[in-house]
């Protein structure tokens, strides 16, 4: 995705100067490729039946849910919004599980309306509200319990998602009073069992623990199902981490299985994009060991919420002598900082490429301290399109009342 060619960086074939020359920074450029080639990877690595549901938290923008329906790829949701989102990407309901915790009553009278794949259920109190929007309807529900494993998954507390301590899913036993309600009810269709240990996981032994607690819950309960959804979570190289190969996590998955007849659903999005993405950002100023450069904490939020690490790399590279900075933005909080002691060599005006910024980074940005979001921008060999236009300051009032 990235190389120097002649000192110049390159995002495929096309040079990160001509892109932030022609889009102006900060802005966020994707590798098609990279999107791509990980997206086959798990199809290549789970192969029919077994099924792959992207997680469209980690980049929700419409030309790269596009792209992933053209290639058959199912849709994990976790708003009303994003089933919004997948809908408008031409994706089939169908090819949706709705997820998370706080679903309203009105994003569950929609998925049901619309009859999407199933729905991951996360408490009694869901269930509830399910069977009753349902009887109203008149329609049936396939749904999939979401089981909390109590797992430690090894990595950030904030992204940890599989453990008592954890607001998601329910325990086993509560899961099987779940199951008798549904055994209960006529509209109410129990299809699968759903686990979710966590986020940027950079090892295999917590998933196998996790699908071997399911199938030993499924097997002692004589459940019947169509499938098992084992959530995503593998991690990413931002740094020095050491994740498995898609590969590698694969069959280590399926052994476990062995031969049953239930399909896997598996949830990937940041091994998907993470590393498909990155900022282009100018440096403004130097001032006595910071780089401030005009992308902020505001649109790439994961070195303040996590104190994440994010390779920082020049647009073009030289000789000259490296001095160590703080990469920091224009955002009135100390909090914003984008890297932290990086030795560049930087004068003001030079741009600089953030990696690893495909996942968690324009799906999470906000217009804190009134600033526009960037433009998003796909390239794709020696093409590039925009993706996403940048919003104009007009538009961040357009929704406000001024006549108060």
């Amino acid at each position: 995705m990235l190389d120097y060619i002649d000192d110049k960086l390159y995002i495929e074939a096309v040079s990160a100067e001509s892109l932030a020359d022609q889009f102006a920074t900060p802005c966020f450029v994707y590798s098609k490729s990279s999107i791509l080639d990980n997206y086959r990877a798990y199809t290549d690595s789970f192969p029919s039946p077994h099924r792959i549901f992207y997680a469209v938290k980690a980049n929700s923008n419409l030309s790269i849910l596009r792209l992933l329906n053209s290639l058959g790829g199912g849709f994990d949701c976790v708003s009303g919004g994003e089933i919004a989102r997948v809908i408008q990407a031409g994706a089939n309901p169908k090819q949706i599980i709705f997820s998370g915790v706080g679903k309203s009553e009105t994003e569950i009278r929609t998925a049901i309306t619309l009859g999407i794949h199933s729905i991951n259920i996360e408490s009694s109190g869901e269930l509830d509200r399910i069977e009753y929007i349902a009887s109203e309807l008149g329609k049936d529900v396939r749904v999939a319990i979401r089981i909390n494993p109590d797992i430690e998954a090894d990595t950030h507390s904030y992204i940890t998602t599989g453990t008592k301590k954890d607001k998601f899913g329910v325990a086993p036993l509560q899961a099987l009073e779940l199951c008798a309600k549904i055994n209960s009810w006529p509209h109410i269709i129990l299809v699968g069992i759903s686990c979710h240990i966590g986020s940027q996981i950079s090892s295999i032994s917590p998933f196998v623990n996790a699908l071997e607690q399911i199938l030993n819950f499924v097997n002692c309960n004589k459940l019947q199902l169509e499938f098992i959804d084992i959530g995503g979570g593998l991690g990413v190289t931002y740094q020095d981490e050491t994740p498995p190969a898609i590969k590698e996590y694969a069959n280590s998955i399926l052994s476990i299985l062995g031969d049953s007849t239930t399909y896997l659903i598996v949830e990937p999005g940041r091994s998907i994009v993470a590393n498909a993405g990155v900022i282009l950002t100018r440096v403004e100023y130097l001032k006595n060991n910071f780089a401030i450069v005009d992308a902020g904490m505001n649109d790439l939020i994961r070195p303040a919420l996590y104190g994440s690490y994010h390779n920082i790399i020049p647009a073009s590279r030289n000789e000259d002598e490296t001095h160590t900075y703080n990469v920091v933005g224009p955002i009135c909080e100390s909090a914003d900082f984008l890297g932290k002691d990086r030795s560049l060599t930087v004068k003001p005006g030079d741009l600089l490429a953030i990696q690893s910024c495909g996942a968690y980074c324009a799906s999470a940005s906000s217009n804190y301290n009134s600033r526009p979001r960037p433009a998003e921008i796909m390239v794709d060999g020696e093409n590039c399109t925009l993706i996403r236009k940048r919003e104009t300051i007009e538009q961040l009032w357009e929704n406000e009342q001024c006549d108060v």
